[in-house]
């Protein structure tokens, strides 16, 4: 995994418009895409609590947590300890971040909770940038790539379907989570490059 990519302008672009998405929505009360989602997700899938039980079952503390201790572990054995770094410190820092500040910042309440950015989503979408990140580019980041994305739509359609979140939640929560762990290893990156001896010449 390069440091070299532009990780710093993803992060600054997921998040300014995470912030965007969280000034417009914020409140009570749902946006026109959410109504749509709604609409069609009870049309589609109301009648199927199993499935959709099924669907957000990728955002338990159960799932995620040894997906993460799996993949620090496989970064320990290759002696790639920043990179094991990463997939602690990045998911943790989000989701920190996400409950302590940006729930209680934007204030959009579903029922008597805070919902905006989704806090399921951002736990997930850390993880599964992290495996992107960490995979070897080619065929590996392709899978993982679509088979998170199939994950998150599954997810998504999961939290919508039992009244959990908001479509916009849900990309809310995609976008920070994308935009926490890019920035980290950028910062890590960058820390690392630091910390190089320099060359000496001669």
């Amino acid at each position: 995994m390069s440091g070299k990519a532009p990780y710093g302008l993803v992060a600054v672009t997921c998040a300014v418009i995470m912030v965007v998405l969280g000034v417009l929505v914020s409140g009570e009360g749902r946006s026109v895409p959410d109504e749509l989602a709604g609409k069609w997700v009870e049309h589609a899938f109301g009648r199927e609590p199993d499935l959709l039980g099924l669907l957000v079952l990728p955002t338990e503390a159960y799932v995620l947590i040894p997906v993460a201790a799996i993949a620090v572990g496989l970064c320990l054995a290759g002696r790639r300890r920043l990179e094991a770094v990463l997939t602690v410190v990045g998911p943790l820092l989000a989701i920190l971040a996400n409950s302590w500040v940006l729930k209680p910042l934007f204030g959009r309440w579903k029922y008597t909770y805070l919902a905006y950015p989704s806090g399921h989503t951002v736990a997930l979408v850390a993880v599964l940038t992290v495996l992107v990140l960490l995979a070897r580019p080619g065929l590996a980041t392709a899978v993982i790539s679509i088979v998170g994305a199939v994950v998150l739509a599954g997810v998504t359609i999961g939290m919508i379907g039992f009244g959990y979140h908001y479509l916009t939640d849900v990309v809310g929560g995609t976008l920070f989570a994308v935009a926490t762990v890019c920035a980290t290893w950028a910062l890590l990156s960058w820390a690392a490059r630091r910390r190089e001896p320099v060359p000496s010449d001669g």
